[in-house]
């Protein structure tokens, strides 16, 4: 009974000074005061498209600025650019800007303070009918592939209702010319962060100060096949002398995003370095519901990341990068092999990712995770110092001479 006492205590103390190093492993207290912007700086006769918006999210820290600028005009784009000032700010021809005329018309001044900037760009939207349910783009035929929903042909509601000044929070829905999306609609929601944290809704991401996040779901779309299934095409556009690559990282715990243990990240870092500068961050997990439950969540895939030689058709993209910049595209696509869910049956389907600057986040062992691994540990450890302690004990109390005395 005792040795169960000792044993107990022993795996609390684990727990406790486990519990107290993860929570101090996670303490990101890193803020940064963060405003919105819409359309910083327009002013009549100059006009954007109806339901086009240019929304600037600026994030001031102690001696530096980050700005998030995005934009539906054209294929709808998210851009980073990261000054060592806390003066910078933006600037925009709004007439050149509007007719996207030529590159040049968007700013952040002043430019020699800008240590890095890059856009994520969402171009296409794919539909295939996936007859061998391999939920696999690559492995499905081409005749079997839709004409693919270009984005830069979107109309997009009116924002107005959709603005969260106090939350950070601005969401855009468009629509195609056509009679699938009738009563359907393609989403965007994006979510600036002050600190570090993560939403409640899965998948949880965990986001920080330096760290942007983009909700996209598809919702109401009347499939144009009784197996459809749907990709997501998107470009990262960066500075020339800087290089990217995808890694899958895997975890033991998923408290935060049920069944799955793995996180995709796609990194910008130098060429001569191999430090990430920025990033793009996702779950490999899509849910087929507004607010799911587990049965709702479905594993998601990335293609392998390729070169593109076109600048990509964003206002944005084509105002900011004026030099030869780097371009490469992936593809998302949402399902798995044999999945007998198909898009048809929920007509509806949500991926989220992280954009940001430096490291991407990464989470630690949460303390559900760190008291099982401290019993699991503590428990025999304590067992086998108790074990020596009483074998010690005992050979000391029976020990005497090796001879026996003469009577």
């Amino acid at each position: 009974m005792w040795i169960f006492r000792v044993s107990l205590i022993c795996s609390l103390l684990f727990v406790v000074f486990g519990s107290a190093f993860g929570f101090l492993w996670n303490g990101d207290t890193f803020r940064r005061k963060v405003s919105l912007e819409l359309n910083p700086g327009l002013k009549p006769p100059s006009s954007l498209p109806p339901g086009a918006v240019l929304v600037h999210a600026r994030g001031l820290g102690l001696n530096d600025t980050l700005h998030f600028l995005l934009c539906n005009h054209g294929a709808p784009a998210l851009l980073l650019v990261h000054t060592n000032s806390t003066e910078s700010a933006v600037r925009l021809d709004w007439p050149v800007f509007i007719n996207r005329s030529s590159s040049g018309s968007l700013r952040v001044e002043p430019e020699s303070s800008v240590t890095y900037s890059s856009a994520l760009v969402f171009t296409r939207l794919w539909e295939y009918d996936d007859v061998n349910n391999t939920a696999d783009p690559q492995k499905t035929a081409e005749s079997s592939f839709y004409p693919p929903y270009e984005l830069q042909n979107f109309i997009w509601s009116d924002l107005n209702s959709t603005v969260n000044q106090s939350d950070h929070v601005i969401t855009l829905c468009g629509r195609e010319k056509s009679e699938s999306f009738l009563n359907g609609s393609l989403c965007l929601k994006f979510s600036v962060f002050e600190s570090a944290g993560r939403e409640q809704a899965w998948p949880s991401l965990l986001h920080n100060a330096n760290s942007s996040q983009l909700r996209v779901w598809l919702e109401g779309v009347t499939p144009r096949g009784n197996d459809s299934r749907f990709a997501l095409e998107f470009q990262s556009v960066g500075d020339s002398g800087f290089q990217g690559r995808v890694d899958v990282r895997s975890s033991i715990d998923d408290e935060y995003t049920p069944s799955i243990f793995k996180v995709s990240q796609w990194v910008s870092f130098p060429l001569n370095s191999s430090g990430a500068w920025g990033f793009s961050q996702w779950k490999p997990v899509a849910y087929r519901k507004p607010e799911p439950v587990f049965e709702d969540a479905t594993p998601c895939r990335h293609s392998p990341l390729v070169s593109v030689s076109r600048v990509p058709p964003s206002a944005l993209v084509r105002a900011y990068f004026r030099d030869d910049p780097q371009i490469h595209g992936l593809n998302i696509s949402f399902g798995i092999d044999k999945d007998p869910v198909f898009y048809s049956d929920t007509r509806y389907v949500s991926w989220t990712v992280l954009m940001g600057m430096g490291e991407p986040p990464a989470d630690a062992f949460s303390t559900l995770i760190i008291i099982i691994i401290a019993v699991g540990l503590g428990t025999p450890l304590a067992i086998i110092i108790v074990g020596g302690v009483f074998v010690w004990v005992r050979k000391r109390m029976t020990h005497g001479s090796i001879y026996e005395p003469i009577n």
